[in-house]
């Protein structure tokens, strides 16, 4: 038996850019902050209260498992803004504004990292991948990463921004919560999934993977030239 050969053009996304974990954690807080609403009352403070506690919660849990303490205390103070916006305007929806603003601005600069030919896509993986900015040298990957990004601005972070903005604009408190559930991981995974494919097939044939960067100019490796048979050779 021989060994199957590995497409290094396949793009192991999930794994580059995070799995449903950090997804799912994220949504726990305004899950509880819906819940604890409803049973008090509809009494912002404890909804409040209740999902700076989970956010806490889920904070010390995940440093437990050996997660950077930076993304830890990042995920409790985005909650703990969300509380105190709520808190202040007296709105329960106002607890997923700040969600709203980030996927507006999310949407605006990966759109503008494209048109200025330096997609957030190739900068996350090139950054994972240890490359830092080589891709960028390879005219290909920039526009393969580029084609994939658009997946991430009109399939992820305009679709909550319709969605977000219309339930906020509505004050639908309850379905706000069910929406940041339901657009957190599975939203992400099928994006990881499309954009996993747009950007594989917009490699060109033979190109040798995102993790090979091709250097503009450089001509491909040409390939190997059979030896002259020894007895086919000598004076005429």
């Amino acid at each position: 038996m021989t060994d199957q050969p590995t497409d290094t053009r396949e793009l192991p996304l999930r794994e580059l850019l995070g799995g449903r974990r950090g997804a799912l954690d994220a949504s726990i807080p305004p899950a509880v902050f819906v819940v604890a609403w409803l049973v008090s009352g509809r009494s912002i403070g404890w909804g409040a209260a209740a999902a700076i506690t989970a956010g806490v919660g889920v904070g010390i849990w995940r440093l437990a498992r050996g997660r950077r303490v930076t993304a830890s205390v990042a995920s409790v103070a985005a909650v703990s803004l969300a509380a105190f916006v709520a808190l202040q305007t007296g709105r329960a929806e106002d607890f997923f504004l700040i969600q709203l603003l980030s996927n507006v601005a999310s949407a605006l600069a990966w759109a503008l990292s494209i048109l200025i030919r330096w997609p957030l896509l190739g900068v996350v993986v090139g950054l994972v991948l240890g490359q830092k900015t080589r891709w960028r040298r390879d005219p290909d990957l920039v526009r393969a990463y580029g084609n994939a990004s658009w997946v991430w601005v009109l399939g992820q972070y305009t679709v909550r921004v319709v969605v977000f903005g219309v339930l906020w604009w509505s004050g639908w408190v309850v379905a706000l919560g069910v929406a940041r559930v339901v657009l957190s991981w599975p939203l992400v995974a099928a994006t990881l999934a499309v954009s996993a494919v747009v950007l594989r097939r917009s490699l060109p044939e033979g190109h040798p993977g995102l993790r090979h960067p091709r250097m503009a100019g450089r001509p491909p490796a040409p390939d190997h030239q059979p030896t002259a048979d020894p007895r086919q050779t000598g004076a005429s």
